[in-house]
């Protein structure tokens, strides 16, 4: 029923088109979008109009035919899900146009891989979010953390600009630590100098610690107590250390020669194979 109001539609359409009435008019009489009656009247003139309405008729015939999804880009893009540890749509967009030169949507890649995976957004919305320092050069905002992995501690840090970053591992948690930590990431890593140095309250960040950080930064600031937000260029990066490099397991202090191997991999691979969103989806130390 439905398609014979629409063929009488057109018939209608173009008997009101050839009396001189203007297609705007056609369409606001009729129900209809504007360029759905401009389209119906330019096949009308090429195919006349009995000839129209019959392949009109036999196209909505029928189940539609559903577009087919390139095998081959389906395997690569699960592929490269798995090989780059789950990572996301636009990082698997950045491999595929790097390795076989082709760039479909991100969101043709979230199609794909919702067929083999169960996706879940991450993203709380309409959540409200304190201040967070803004860097606009390198070396000017280091956030520093730690992760616990039990009898092993992870100190991390990051420049929120460049998104370079930093992991020592050590068998304890004291300012001494921080020290030690302070001391190896900005020789190696941060060029001995930054604007502001951002931690949070632990105790690896207070009494020796704070007496040293005025030697590499010009100010220094705890993050306020229960505001992750605060510190989340390090916390994603926490994040990244757990995910890709040592997980969700406890070591022990014997290990730390062994870690720090793998550590050094991670970074490696961190900042001259992996792309971050923050640059421009290149790896923040990018090899030229």
């Amino acid at each position: 029923m439905e398609e014979v109001n629409q063929l009488t539609k057109i018939t209608l359409v173009w008997e009101l088109y050839e009396s001189g009435v203007p297609k705007a008019h056609i369409a606001k009489q009729l129900g209809l979008n504007r360029e759905t009656a401009h389209l119906w009247i330019k096949g009308i003139e090429k195919l006349g109009l009995f000839e129209f309405l019959d392949r009109y008729f036999n196209a909505k015939k029928g189940e539609r035919v559903k577009r087919q999804i390139d095998p081959i880009l389906k395997r690569r893009i699960w592929s490269i899900r798995e090989r780059e540890m789950d990572c996301c749509g636009q990082k698997i967009q950045y491999f595929l146009e790097k390795e076989y030169g082709s760039s479909p949507a991100v969101s043709k890649i979230y199609e794909i891989l919702a067929k083999k995976y169960i996706l879940k957004s991450k993203w709380k919305k309409n959540q409200l979010r304190g201040p967070v320092p803004h860097a606009s050069s390198p070396r000017e905002v280091i956030q520093m953390d730690t992760i616990d992995f039990g009898q092993v501690f992870a100190f991390t840090g990051i420049d929120i600009y460049s998104k370079e970053a930093d992991v020592l591992l050590r068998p304890s948690l004291t300012s001494r630590d921080g020290v030690i930590f302070l001391d190896t990431c900005m020789d190696r890593r941060f060029n001995g100098h930054t604007n502001l140095l951002q931690v949070d309250g632990g105790p690896e960040f207070k009494d020796e610690f704070k007496r040293k950080v005025f030697c590499y930064a010009d100010r220094f600031r705890v993050a306020r107590p229960y505001k992750k937000n605060e510190q989340s260029f390090i916390e994603s990066f926490n994040r990244t250390v757990r995910k890709e490099c040592l997980g969700w397991a406890k070591y022990r202090a014997v290990q730390i020669p062994e870690l720090t191997l793998v550590v050094n991999q991670f970074l490696d691979r961190y900042h001259y194979h992996r792309p971050h969103m923050g640059c421009g989806m290149k790896p923040p130390l990018e090899r030229s």
